[in-house]
């Protein structure tokens, strides 16, 4: 006699774990609290350099596997030296990498084995705004930003489309972008 065991990782998502999760922070909801943070030097001209390492959550402060660094810079069209993406496209893929995990957990969650998920997302920028040229009629930001998905797997084209609207519904990423989020900028010199 053999017994047969569900998987507990499907998309690389071990959905077992995924599922404790969701009924711990039901039991206990204050776990649910993160804050992350990023620390930036300026390097030179317009390059930054940003280190991640900590970060605080479940109610405890907690560390990356390794520290990141990421630079970003502008292209030399933009008085930059190339060093890095710029900030903008690092929210590009901020956007992108959000979604796409969202869309493993959620397929994982539903039983549903991904076999590609690609995206690509673009954003238009009139630099009137940020060069200071338009008299505030041109934001400094993104007009628009489009994701354009593909996504294949075990499942119907609708059950495909519905995971990636969940992970768009549930996306931290698109909700700050979507619904604004209050910054805070404090200065301290010398």
């Amino acid at each position: 006699m053999s017994t047969t065991t569900q998987p507990t990782a499907r998309n690389g998502v071990d959905t077992a774990a995924l599922f404790a999760t969701i009924d711990a922070v039901k039991e206990q909801p204050e776990i649910a609290q993160f804050r992350f943070s990023a620390s930036n030097t300026w390097v030179n001209g317009t390059h930054s350099r940003s280190v991640i390492s900590g970060f605080h959550g479940a109610m405890q402060d907690l560390e990356h596997a390794s520290p990141t660094t990421l630079d970003a810079d502008h292209p030399a069209v933009l008085t930059g030296a190339d060093n890095g993406p710029t900030p903008v496209e690092y929210l590009l893929h901020a956007l992108a990498a959000c979604l796409t995990a969202g869309v493993a957990n959620v397929a994982a969650a539903r039983g549903v084995t991904l076999t590609r998920v690609t995206s690509t997302v673009s954003g238009d920028i009139d630099l009137l705004g940020i060069l200071g040229l338009s008299d505030g009629a041109v934001r400094n930001g993104y007009r628009a930003i489009h994701v354009d998905f593909r996504v294949e797997g075990d499942a119907d084209d609708e059950t495909l489309r519905r995971v990636v609207e969940q992970s768009r519904r549930r996306s931290a990423v698109y909700d700050v972008l979507t619904n604004g989020t209050s910054v805070a900028v404090d200065v301290t010199t010398r």
